[in-house]
């Protein structure tokens, strides 16, 4: 999005560059400016000739008569005479002086103003050149200088993020499009077996059902991942906004656990001391507590607790969602937020997803108006989400 605002930024200063560096804008320039130099003196010309004409024209006429009929008018005549026709040389001097000072200053302005934009559209064409390093301007455009560099690392960084991210996805379709096929063998060869073997043992054919059931579960988790990579570039989130309790969202999403919880001996604490409002999207944030919910679950250790809790402070609602388990390495903390960005690389781990969830997550989060970050230590995990309780506008 920024490289385009640059493009577009700049486009006027490339066009005019191009004209410049055939030194076409030059030459005309140069030539208009110097044919209006040539008119203005000739015009000079001209008027100097006028006044030398009207300035003797008294020794010349006799305006006697003109007193003798109309004395004030003979009179205002005589006084614009001295003002103007005696001083018509100094007169002549001091404009024609002015106005060659006034057109010289006019004309190094022009080319200075045309250097700055030649300067300007050559560092157009080594922003986007990889065999530059630096763009350098003319001392007196230092901050334009910084601003263009500053313009050039933000563009060489998310270009080579873009690249990042597009060889994860690549690689993450081929990872699932394999991992997809692992189940989907499973599941058609029990099915056949069921098929094939009708006198099967009742206890043997459940048990190929439920095994074939769970595959085919896996498969479908897999498939969602799939979409989600092939949506996640594709679609623009938009939020539809209503008033929802928070409180109430977080106990139903943790309600869904209780199955997965109760298997692993495991539970949820949800603690709050307050009703929460908040006017925001319902889907999209359920998304977001439900993945993180998800995540505090998969990656707990054995017969621990998962800690939520719901704190309002300065018109502010914080969530947090704790579990005990694997410490994230501080370095990562970050990371974790970036789109196809898998903190566990192995495609064996069952707790392995696209690395979209977090990524979508934040976006989510962040569009609501508010932030998402990670907390660990030796001992827990925290995910903590900030959001801001708006009343329904």
């Amino acid at each position: 999005m920024m490289v385009e605002e640059i493009r577009s930024i700049l486009r006027l200063f490339m066009e005019w560059g191009i004209r410049l560096k055939n030194n076409d804008m030059k030459k005309i320039v140069k030539s208009t400016f110097w044919s209006f130099i040539v008119q203005c003196m000739i015009s000079l010309t001209i008027m100097g000739i006028i006044m030398i004409i009207l300035a003797e024209s008294r020794a010349i006429f006799d305006f006697q008569w003109l007193y003798n009929i109309f004395p004030h008018l003979y009179d205002l005549l005589d006084n614009i005479y001295e003002l103007v026709f005696e001083r018509a040389y100094f007169i002549f001097i001091i404009f024609g002086t002015t106005l060659i000072i006034v057109l010289s200053l006019l004309y190094k302005l022009l080319n200075k103003i045309f250097s700055y934009v030649f300067a300007v559209s050559e560092s157009a064409d080594k922003l986007f050149d990889k065999n530059v390093e630096y763009i350098n301007l003319p001392p007196e455009m230092v901050e334009v200088e910084k601003k263009l560099n500053h313009f050039k690392t933000e563009a060489i960084k998310n270009e080579r993020l873009a690249r990042e991210n597009e060889q994860k996805k690549d690689e993450l379709i081929v990872y699932l499009a394999h991992d997809i096929k692992t189940p989907l063998t499973s599941m058609i060869g029990y099915l056949s077996l069921l098929s094939e073997i009708k006198d099967m043992p009742q206890e043997q054919r459940n048990r190929y059902i439920d095994i074939a059931l769970d595959k085919s579960y896996r498969l479908e988790y897999l498939i969602n991942e799939l979409f989600d990579v092939a949506r996640f570039n594709s679609e623009k989130i938009v939020l539809e906004k209503e008033v929802i309790n928070l409180n109430l969202m977080l106990e139903q999403i943790a309600d869904d656990f209780y199955p997965t919880l109760k298997e692993m001996n495991k539970k949820i604490n949800f603690t709050s001391d307050e009703k929460t409002i908040l006017y925001a999207d319902p889907d999209k944030l359920s998304r977001v507590f439900n993945n993180l919910i998800k995540n505090a679950v998969n990656y707990s250790k054995e017969n621990t607790d998962i800690d939520i809790s719901i704190l309002n402070k300065e018109n502010q609602a914080t969530v947090k969602i704790t579990n005990k388990g694997k410490q994230i390495p501080k370095e990562k903390l970050d990371k974790i937020f970036e789109k196809f960005y898998r903190l566990d690389s192995s495609r064996t781990s069952k707790t392995g997803g696209s690395g979209l969830g977090l990524a979508i997550a934040k976006e989510i989060v962040e569009l609501h108006g508010g932030r998402i970050y990670a907390e660990s230590d030796m001992k827990e995990t925290t995910f903590s989400v900030i959001l801001p309780i708006i009343e329904q506008a």
